[in-house]
């Protein structure tokens, strides 16, 4: 099986790293960092634990971006110096250097900021929409499971809930199709009590480091595996923009993009949300 490169051993992709180590789903993780003395330790440190942990899986650490050739998976984290994520202008060069190195593997946005780098990739790089996606709408939407969870006295396990559009601001949550425990969820929780979640979202984004990290994680995996479960993601969607949707993972990346049930009102909001990116 091939490996998995994580672009930057800063605080995002050393957890990451960490993650996917501990999902077991890939034979190696490659934590890649220009400061790489500092992606060393951190994957020294990883594979220390790894016999406590009882994961097989082997995390080495490179210096240089051409370790990502002949990599499943790329993800794109943030640097050792602390810098914060790949985003903006930086952020797009990485996606075109990793595109020259390595031109078939899917790549995944670990951050809640790169969504315009998901773009820039797509309308200037011309990398296919389904090869590059965005994770961190499905951190956000652990988080309000969470707190959905919270006011249903219970754990957020058994909760499933989307989220769609951009958040915060033009985030759009599917309560008609969400549920608890494969009923609706909206038989368990009063209006009031949804509307308050909603009106928290803004409070939730971004996401910290480990939901962040969680959430690639899973999304990798899905890619890995070939997994049917759907995922939130960053994408980029024929009606013009990058926004979350949820979508079917495979080995090349997105297989399709699944749309999901929505309300009158809240498809107008995600039409609405659309219509601004």
């Amino acid at each position: 099986m091939s490996f998995v490169a994580v672009l930057g051993a800063g605080n995002l992709g050393g957890t990451l790293a960490h993650r996917l180590a501990l999902g077991d789903r890939v034979r190696e993780v490659r934590l890649i960092d220009t400061e790489e003395r500092i992606a060393q330790g951190k994957a020294l440190d990883i594979r220390q634990a790894s016999p406590i942990d009882g994961c097989a899986a082997i995390v080495t650490a490179a210096g240089s971006i051409a370790a990502v050739a002949g990599a499943a998976v790329i993800v794109v984290a943030d640097p050792a110096s602390g810098k914060g994520e790949y985003a903006g202008e930086e952020g797009l060069a990485l996606v075109r250097r990793l595109n020259a190195v390595e031109p078939g593997a899917p790549i995944v946005c670990a951050g809640g900021s790169q969504r315009e780098v998901i773009a820039r990739a797509v309308a200037e790089l011309h990398i296919p929409a389904s090869r590059i996606v965005g994770s961190a709408p499905l951190a956000l939407e652990s988080a309000l499971r969470a707190l959905a969870g919270v006011s249903l006295d219970s754990s957020g396990v058994p909760i499933a809930l989307t989220v769609v559009g951009v958040p915060p601001r033009d985030a759009v949550v599917a309560w008609e199709e969400a549920s608890v425990s494969g009923q609706p969820l909206t038989a368990n929780l009063p209006a009031h009590v949804i509307s308050a979640l909603n009106s928290r979202i803004p409070s939730l984004w971004p996401p910290a480091a480990y939901s962040l990290a969680s959430a690639a994680s899973r999304v990798v995996e899905a890619m890995v595996v070939g997994s049917r479960q759907r995922q939130s993601c960053f994408v980029a969607v024929e009606r013009g923009g990058v926004v979350s949707m949820p979508v079917e993972l495979g080995p090349d990346g997105v297989r399709r993009v699944i749309e999901p049930v929505l309300t009158r009102q809240e498809r107008t909001r995600l039409e609405n949300g659309l219509g601004n990116f």
